[in-house]
């Protein structure tokens, strides 16, 4: 038995059809500084190393340094 190419593509987009991802905000900060490519942040208490965070115009950034209030960040951007 063979499956061809076009049932697979009719089956995942019968499966796709209507799908909307949804994004949820777990915590929110407030960018304190940014300079040389670096972001400290404010607020952002259940941040872990090496965690993606994106910034407004849809930058990204991962966390790189924690402090007791501010985490630090390397921008992708």
């Amino acid at each position: 038995m063979t499956i061809k190419s076009e049932e697979i593509v009719d089956i995942l987009r019968k499966q796709l059809e209507g799908f909307e991802p949804q994004t949820q905000i777990e915590e929110m900060g407030h960018v304190i500084s940014v300079g040389d490519g670096i972001a400290k942040v404010y607020g952002l208490s259940k941040a872990m190393s090496s965690e993606l965070l994106e910034f407004p115009n849809k930058i990204m950034g991962m966390v790189m340094n924690l402090e007791k209030d501010t985490v630090g960040a390397v921008l992708f951007g």
